[in-house]
C-alpha cells in the first residue's frame, strides 16, 4: 500500500523545523530515520499532510561531550551509538545497547530520538536510558526543557513530548571508572524487538558489595520500567549467586506483563526474572574492584 499524498519538507535547522512544526500543527509529522513512521503511512493508519524531515540538520546528528556529560543528538544513528569510541568508553552499556538493536539495515537508518519518541513498549534504547539515568531534551518555540528518562516514558507509545516539540539530543553522565554493564534480550526473531529486554549496570565497592545498581527493562509491560525493587534488594550485597536469583526474583514486581501472540503474561515475566539474572551476572563479572 501507499501512502496518502504529502508535502515534504527537508528542515535546515532546529528552529526551521519547530518553524514548520508551529505552522503546520496537527497536520504535520517528524520524520527521521523513519522505520516506525513509514510503515504507518504506508498502512494509512497516518495521514499527515506534511512530513518535516530532519536528517540534515548538523547539530541533530553530533555525538559529543560537553560540561562533563555526553550529549548524542536525536538523529544519531544506532550504528554510530554502538560503534563511537566516546560512547563505548565512557558510556559502553548505551553502546552496546545500540548493538543489539533490530538488524544492519535498521542500525544504519534508525535514529536514537526516532526510537525514543516512538516508545515502542518492546524497543531496545529506553531500557539503557533507564539504566543510565539519561535527560532528554526537547525543543520548542517556547525554548528548551530537560525531562529525566523517569518523566519521559508515560504509556503505551506515549511520551512527555508536547505538541510543537522535538528532541533534539540526549545527554548522559558517563558511567563511574569500573562500572560493569549489559544488555541482554529474548529477541522476537522476525521483527527483532525484545520480547524482554534488561539492562544492568552496577559498581562494586572495596568490598566487593555491590553499589550504584540499575536497572532497566523492556518488554514486559506497556513502557520500559527501572527494576527498582531489583536494585534495593542486591544494593549492598555481594554478587554471589544467591543474592543474583534473590535480585531477579523481583523483576516483575508490580508490572501488568503484557500477552499477544509471541508470549503469554506469564512468560514474560519468567523470561525478565530469567534475563534480569543473566544481565546481573554479566555486569558484576565485568566489574572492576
Amino acid at each position: 500500500m501507499f501512502p496518502a499524498t504529502f508535502d515534504y519538507h527537508r528542515a535546515a535547522s532546529v528552529k526551521e523545523a519547530l518553524s514548520l512544526l508551529a505552522q503546520y500543527g496537527d497536520e504535520a509529522k517528524l520524520l527521521s530515520g523513519g522505520h516506525s513512521l513509514l510503515p504507518i503511512l504506508k498502512l494509512r493508519l497516518a495521514q499527515p499532510r506534511h512530513l518535516v524531515d530532519l536528517t540534515r540538520i548538523p547539530e541533530l546528528g553530533r555525538i559529543a561531550e560537553q560540561g562533563g556529560k555526553i550529549s548524542v543528538g536525536a538523529a544519531v544513528r544506532h550504528v554510530q551509538v554502538a560503534t563511537s569510541p566516546l560512547v563505548r568508553d565512557k558510556l559502553g552499556l548505551l553502546a552496546e545497547c545500540a548493538g543489539h538493536i533490530g538488524d544492519v539495515q535498521v542500525r544504519n537508518r534508525g535514529t536514537i530520538g526516532g526510537s525514543l519518541a516512538h516508545a515502542d513498549p518492546a524497543a531496545d534504547y529506553p531500557a539503557a536510558v533507564l539504566a543510565l539515568e539519561g535527560e532528554i531534551r526537547l525543543e520548542s518555540g517556547a525554548g528548551a526543557r530537560m525531562v529525566t528518562a523517569a518523566d519521559f516514558f508515560v504509556d503505551l507509545m506515549t511520551t512527555a513530548v508536547q505538541p510543537g516539540e522535538l528532541i533534539s539530543a540526549v545527554s548522559f553522565a558517563p558511567l563511574p571508572a569500573g562500572a560493569g554493564f549489559a544488555y541482554l534480550k529474548h529477541r522476537q526473531p522476525a521483527s527483532g524487538f525484545a520480547m524482554v529486554g534488561v539492562t544492568a549496570c552496577l559498581t562494586l565497592d572495596k568490598s566487593g558489595k555491590c553499589q550504584n545498581v540499575r536497572v532497566g527493562i523492556t518488554g514486559l509491560g506497556p513502557k520500559a520500567f527501572r527494576a527498582k525493587a531489583v536494585e534495593s534488594v542486591l544494593s549492598g550485597k555481594a554478587p554471589d549467586a544467591k543474592a543474583l536469583a534473590d535480585a531477579a526474583a523481583h523483576a516483575a514486581d508490580g508490572i501488568d506483563a503484557l500477552a499477544d501472540i509471541h508470549a503469554s503474561a506469564e512468560f514474560r515475566a519468567e523470561l525478565a526474572r530469567v534475563y534480569t539474572r543473566r544481565a546481573l551476572e554479566t555486569a558484576a563479572a565485568r566489574a572492576r574492584r
